[in-house]
């Protein structure tokens, strides 16, 4: 069996990986020229922990992890206004929690794949047909692809699923806010930061702080905006978007890289009522993006990914595998895309009773008992969907 993923971020290489563990031949498509080095600070937790634990690449995730004490939420002057404990989190799911860079996790998942896998980089889809049990993928550099399934783990801007289900304004859900990341060099921030994510505790837009392994700091901001259209000067618009913020924002701001080195994007979700098209499926971000709001996109993608990879194990054909995965996962990312719309306005308060009403809330949180419960408005009700696998058929 032959399977061609789309897409070298979290869902398609774990999926490769898994499909090359089950005897498939693989090969993954990634538009960009190299691994990607942007990105941000991601809370790794919930479903996709259980699987990165089942794949066996839990050990090496967890020594590229970071130990983070508190979120903590930072005035104009930099003084602390309201805090999470990060410790008393992890304790409430079981410690099955860790920080760790995006970039460092595809990282990770990259480095886990066999000589096996054929990994194409600078290469991207320009049509997709469809055939009598197999379907042909058209490469920009003329060639053509037959396989037995197609995969779709190339982002929320996903090009299968514009070529195979039709214009991306049809199914993604603008939230009303647009992200940016970036590294920079500041040794007394860092030293000031420490080991927490030290945020902005602003309306409407807000900047955090993280400290890295090697001294650099990542920066990561969010802020509200009517228009979803992305600018064509991502470091103009960063400038325009949190230039008006204190504490360490100026320091940051002054230090920008250039435009190539800003992650900068839309936040939104991506709505697919149906993810298959004969042999062409999606996964992670192309299908059910919960966006930052949510804070399991990476959890989503990996365990998406296991969960497909053992349908296409243990059914008869691959049409069944595909509507096995879409039935198992549909109703857990569908409650992870509300529980991120619900809490937009804590994520980011829209003004100062809002702002107000989150330091209260985390104020309760400290008490016995409100942190489990936090937990579990976070992290969803535990799914049974990823337990390990069967021996291969």
């Amino acid at each position: 069996m032959k399977a061609v993923v789309c897409g070298a971020g979290i869902a398609g290489l774990a999926l490769a990986q898994r499909l090359d563990a089950l005897g498939w031949e693989v090969v993954v498509l990634e538009k960009a020229p190299g691994p990607r080095t942007q990105g941000y600070m991601i809370d790794f937790f919930g479903p996709g922990y259980d699987a990165a634990e089942a794949m066996g690449l839990l050990p090496r995730l967890r020594e590229q992890g970071y130990a983070v004490r508190e979120a903590a939420y930072l005035d104009t002057r930099g003084r602390r206004r309201a805090g999470l404990d990060y410790e008393q989190f992890a304790r409430a799911v079981g410690g099955r929690l860790f920080s760790i860079m995006r970039p460092d996790l595809e990282r990770v998942l990259r480095e886990s794949l066999s000589t096996d896998v054929d990994l194409r980089f600078g290469t991207s889809p320009t049509a997709v047909d469809h055939a009598p049990g197999a379907v042909h993928v058209t490469l920009d550099d003329g060639d053509t692809l037959a396989a037995d399934l197609l995969v779709g783990a190339d982002g929320i801007h996903s090009t299968v699923r514009r070529l195979a289900f039709g214009p991306e304004p049809r199914y993604l859900r603008q939230l009303g806010f647009h992200t940016a990341a970036f590294v920079l060099d500041d040794p007394a921030l860092h030293a000031e930061v420490g080991d927490r994510f030290a945020l902005t505790d602003t309306v409407d837009r807000q900047m955090g702080f993280y400290g890295l392994r090697d001294g650099r700091l990542a920066a990561f901001a969010v802020h509200r905006t009517d228009d979803p259209a992305l600018p064509d000067d991502p470091r103009a618009a960063v400038r325009r978007a949190y230039g008006t913020l204190g504490w360490a924002v100026p320091r940051a701001l002054a230090q920008l890289p250039p435009a190539s080195e800003i992650y900068y994007d839309q936040v939104a979700q991506s709505v697919v009522p149906g993810w298959t098209r004969g042999r062409v499926t999606l996964l992670g971000d192309a299908c059910y993006a919960v966006s930052l709001l949510a804070g399991q996109g990476a959890s989503l993608a990996v365990a998406g990914a296991y969960l497909l990879a053992r349908q296409l194990a243990e059914a008869d054909t691959v049409a069944d595998a595909l509507a096995r995965y879409e039935s198992l996962w549909h109703p857990t990312t569908a409650h992870r895309q509300h529980v991120a719309r619900r809490t937009a306005r804590w994520f980011l308060p829209a003004g100062r009773p809002q702002l107000l009403l989150r330091r209260l809330a985390l104020k309760a949180a400290a008490l016995p008992g409100a942190t489990r419960h936090l937990a579990t408005t976070l992290t969803g009700d535990p799914t049974t969907v990823v337990t390990p696998d069967p021996p291969p058929r």
